[in-house]
């Protein structure tokens, strides 16, 4: 099993725990060292006590590791971004009545506000998608 695969599998029982989700481990060389970086995200906004909190937890379990061995890491753990592009039907249902931007496989751009969603479609303004029919979808940044 890949590196990064057997991370995963060690962290994710304590992720899935504090009710947050793995939803991206990667590994990275700088030079003598390895940069593991754990993106988790949840049904809510997490802040950073909760992020702090799952941190200290990761960081105890990926010291353990034999895996690793004795190579040094550094290890950084972070919310998804604003740019990050939504895969999911639970990235929809937490981002509900946020501005997106859709770009479809179609060619077809669709920009407007986060409806309700089920596990194969959301609503966008007036219009109702099927996450199969979505290239790529971002949300927008407002400034109030």
């Amino acid at each position: 099993m890949p590196l990064n695969e057997d991370i995963s599998a060690a962290i994710r029982p304590i992720i899935e725990a504090s009710g947050n989700y793995l939803e991206e481990l990667t590994i990275t060389s700088a030079g003598k060292v390895k940069i593991l970086t754990v993106i988790v995200d949840s049904d809510s906004h997490l802040n950073l006590d909760q992020i702090t909190a799952v941190t200290k937890e990761i960081s105890e379990v990926i010291e353990t590791l034999e895996e690793l061995g004795d190579s040094a890491f550094t290890l950084e753990v972070t919310s998804p971004g604003i740019d990050r592009p939504l895969t999911k039907p639970r990235h929809w249902r937490k981002n509900f009545d946020r501005l997106v931007k859709i770009t479809m496989t179609s060619g077809q751009d669709i920009q407007g506000r986060i409806g309700k969603s089920t596990e194969t479609t959301v609503s966008v303004g007036d219009q109702t998608v099927s996450f199969e029919d979505i290239k790529r979808a971002v949300l927008e940044i407002e400034f109030k």
